[in-house]
This record gives C-alpha cells, structure tokens and sequence, in this order.
C-alpha cells in the first residue's frame, strides 16, 4: 500500500510545487525575456500597445466541482481571459496564474487544473510567466493576468461605435448558460436519487460551450489580414444585453437588434424547448458565450460577410432612439441589462 501522505501539498512545498506544474511549459515569443524564476517577468516590446487583463473565479461563484471537471476549469480560466484581449483587437502572448488552493485538494487535482491551463495555453501559443500561490480556508480561487500586444493604431474599444454601423457577433449565443442549466440539473437529479444517471451526451454541444469555451483570435487574425478595423469591440461574457449596452453607453449611441437573426445552434433551440424556456433569455441574460460582438461601418458590409461564423445581427442607432429588440413578430420591445453581475442579490 503507498504512502497516504504522497499526495499532500505539504510534502513538495510552495516552490516545489511550482517547479512541479511548471516544468513542461514551452516558451513561444521572444518578447518573452524572462518567465518564471524571478521576482517580475521581464517583457521586451517594440512598436507595439501592451494590453493587459485580469479575471478572478471563484468556487462557489463561478465555478461548482461538482460537475466541472478540473481540466476543463483551468483551459476555461486561461480563456476568459484571451477573450478579453481578442475584444480589444489585440494578439494575446503572455499571462500569470495566481491559485489560492483548499487544504482539501491533492497534488494530483492541482496537476489536472494546471494540465488544462497548459493546453490552453499551447492551443493559442500564450507563455506563463509567472503568478503565486497560497492556501484558502474557502475553496479553490484562481486569478489570472493576460497580456497581449497590438500595432499602433490597431487596438478597438468600446466607445467608437457610431449612429448606422452594423453590429456583428462571431459564432452562436446562449449555448453556454445552457449548458450550465443543463449541468445544474443533471448534478441536482444526481442528489436527489441515487440511481439517476447523468447524460451529458444528450446535449454534447451546450455541455462543450459551458466547460470548453474557445477565444476568438480567428476573427482578429481575418480582421488585420483584410485591414478592417471595426469601430467598437467587447466580449460577449455577460450576456447579449449587458454587454451591448457597455458599448452603446460608451460609444452614446442607441440600438436595434433583429431577433431573428441572432445566430442559435440546434441544441439551444432543443433544449429550450425542452425546459419551456425562450432561447432569447439564454442569449440576452445568460453570458459565457466568449464571442465577440463589433459593430463596422457600412462599407465593411461585403468583407465581413466573407469573414466564417460572422452573423449581421443589427445596427446602432443615434443614442436618443434608446434600444431595442424587433421580435419575430416584428413587434419591438425595449431591450435593459440582464446578464451577469458579480454583486448581483441572488
């Protein structure tokens, strides 16, 4: 029988275990001066805007182990964080991983998280370069800082998106927070009856979406490669409405969407149907989507239609028109922020 003490995090100790976790890390940019091993990385630009990022998850808010795999979670943590980079049009190259790990968790489950952050970071060629850990009395907590670089006069924000631009969104929306609906359910039945069987194959899309996000330096790669600049970027992390709205405040502007024309995947629709539920709620108030919402002038119409997976969803209107929603039935609604807040009473 092997030594029950092996996989305690007390036996390698803070440093030995962050020369476990990072010893098979690759080295992709030159910038990359200096990684891990010093105090500060050591960052070497020129000719270039530096953009940088941080996301802080934390268990029992925004993430339950009880049905996210450890993998996943930290290749899902590295993403966030590149979407927030891809939404200011700019090329993600390095981040920091900080952990504040629960004395419950073995060496084995911090490897299997770091496992993810790993092909995460190898999928889109990012270097780690640094971070921290500690213990926490409340759960695992995970912090990670990207950076990225853009060219002079390539970086789009939120605020320049004008009255008659098109806005356009990569991708699906709403099957993430599906997939989390999904995922909550199968974990409750799970407890409730012992004999109940989660199926995660019933609804292999929405589960993917939830646990595997992707970020969207596909659309930044077309967009310099045809030299568009889009007028107003965000990352669709929050929901259809909320993050909209963050542009149409920044940029003092209005809005109009077309419902018909959100794009929605087959499973969305079927598992709405399945729970009586409107697809456009998912999509409006849902979030973790990690798509990327632009609006472009009137001239980009026919370049970004040949852009693959860019859906025209609507245009952006004078800020006293106000925004909207044009239904189906060609009725239009006021459309308010309804996706994520962290401070939110729930």
């Amino acid at each position: 029988m092997g030594d029950l003490n092996s996989d305690r995090l007390s036996g390698p100790g803070e440093f030995g275990l962050i020369r476990k976790l990072t010893s098979g890390l690759l080295r992709h940019h030159p910038s990359t001066r200096l990684g891990i091993g010093d105090d500060a990385a050591v960052l070497d630009y020129a000719g270039f805007n530096i953009v940088v990022t941080t996301d802080l998850l934390l268990e029992g808010v925004h993430f339950d182990l009880d049905y996210v795999p450890l993998r996943h979670l930290g290749y899902k943590s590295v993403i966030v964080n590149l979407s927030d980079i891809c939404a200011m049009c700019a090329v993600p190259l390095q981040i920091t991983v900080s952990l504040g790990i629960s004395p419950d968790m073995g060496i084995h489950e911090v490897e299997e998280l770091y496992n993810g952050i790993r092909l995460a970071c190898n999928r889109y060629s990012v270097d780690v370069i640094g971070g921290d850990t500690s213990a926490s009395r409340s759960g695992l907590t995970i912090s990670i800082t990207a950076l990225g670089a853009a060219r002079q006069g390539q970086l789009v924000y939120r605020k320049g998106a004008r009255p008659g631009d098109l806005i356009c969104v990569t991708g699906n929306l709403g099957a993430a927070y599906l997939g989390l609906l999904f995922l909550q359910r199968e974990s409750r039945l799970s407890k409730e009856n012992p004999d109940f069987s989660p199926n995660p194959d019933a609804y292999p899309y929405l589960v993917g979406r939830q646990l595997k996000p992707e970020a969207q330096t596909d659309l930044v790669d077309h967009l310099l490669s045809r030299d568009i600049r889009p007028t107003a970027m965000i990352d669709l992390s929050d929901g259809l409405s909320s993050d909209l709205l963050h542009v149409c405040e920044a940029s003092g502007t209005g809005s109009r969407i077309d419902c018909d024309k959100i794009p929605l995947h087959d499973e969305t629709v079927r598992f709405s149907e399945e729970i009586q539920a409107s697809p456009l709620v998912a999509v409006l108030n849902g979030g973790e989507d990690y798509e990327i919402l632009f609006t472009a002038g009137q001239e980009d119409v026919k370049i970004i239609s040949e852009i693959p997976g860019v859906t025209v969803i609507g245009s952006m209107t004078e800020g006293k028109a106000g925004n909207w929603l044009i239904l189906p039935d060609h009725s239009t609604v006021p459309m308010a922020a309804g996706g994520w807040d962290a401070f939110r009473v729930r």
